[in-house]
């Protein structure tokens, strides 16, 4: 079968490369983001799956607006079987959705999690259970026909990179499924009144203050590394537990101070910090930075 891909990130690659090693599968174009400025040089750098489909002589396109006409007019010319899309970036216009069945691998069990990061949702909210789903693209955002949902259990300690991992291989394994079964599912709408949705992250969502332990945690698991997690005053939260959620205290105080950690109290439950790092200053044991601050049980970490 002939396969136009679209994806742009780690995620999506992990799901072509997978698709390059079925032979009964031919990728015949990938479509990826423009290659972007990284890092403070500002040097350009091209999406892993522009790097992967290179080095497999694939064609690759970069359009920065899929909804151009020369651009459409140009994937309309590519004969394919199916177009598989994960992570891509961008809205399909109408011609394309009609061009061939459009297959999106989302990372959440629609349609729960609609939207840009629902990684990260799953986490913020502690679910204790994610998935993939394979459905059938339209104009709205997630909204397609489900074809199949692939489900995983997620351990109450798992950080967002471990998630991803787990869930990538999900979608690699699901996808290919979906493509060589594709004739034997029968497709069904979402159920819109279960329908949730899920925003971009921004560095501003890393910020945290001692009110719920428990809220502290799961943005730390969501978020680490990136944004990360730290306080109005630029303080960096690197390494953290959970000791209590439901236990009532003053904010900020320290309970307790152990060979490797630190017990700091939220308004509710408690938090063990091991390193942090202070605004402008390297990340450093939370033990360095009480002893540096003179810092004792019963005062304010901070």
């Amino acid at each position: 079968m002939r396969v136009i891909f679209m994806g742009t990130p780690d995620y999506a690659q992990k799901i072509l490369e997978r698709l390059l090693h079925e032979a009964d599968i031919d990728v015949v174009a990938v479509y990826t983001q423009p290659d972007k400025p990284v890092g403070r040089k500002k040097v350009m750098t091209p999406p892993e799956v522009k790097v992967l489909a290179e080095e497999k002589n694939i064609p690759v396109y970069q359009p920065n607006r899929l909804r151009d006409v020369e651009v459409v007019s140009e994937l309309l010319r590519i004969e394919c079987d199916y177009i598989v899309v994960a992570a891509y970036g961008q809205i399909l216009p109408r011609a394309i959705l009609d061009h061939a069945p459009c297959i999106n691998l989302h990372a959440s069990i629609l349609p729960k999690y609609r939207g840009a990061s629902p990684i990260q949702q799953v986490l913020l909210n502690d679910d204790k259970q994610t998935g993939v789903t394979a459905m059938l693209m339209e104009e709205g955002l997630d909204t397609g026909d489900i074809l199949k949902i692939e489900s995983m259990n997620v351990p109450k300690s798992m950080m967002v990179e471990t998630l991803f991992e787990e869930l990538t291989l999900v979608a690699t394994n699901l996808t290919v499924d979906v493509l060589q079964n594709f004739e034997t599912f029968q497709p069904e709408k979402q159920d819109e009144n279960q329908a949730t949705h899920c925003k971009k992250i921004t560095k501003k969502d890393g910020e945290v203050n001692f009110e719920s332990a428990y809220e502290v945690y799961n943005k730390y698991r969501a978020f680490t590394p990136w944004p990360g997690i730290f306080l109005e005053s630029g303080m960096k939260l690197k390494k953290i537990e959970l000791s209590d959620k439901c236990s009532l205290y003053k904010a900020g105080k320290i309970l307790e101070i152990n060979s490797d950690n630190i017990v700091v109290a939220c308004a509710k439950g408690t938090l063990k910090i091991f390193t942090v790092q202070p605004s402008s200053k390297k990340e450093m044991s939370v033990i360095s930075y009480i002893n540096g601050k003179r810092l004792a049980v019963e005062d304010t970490f901070l």
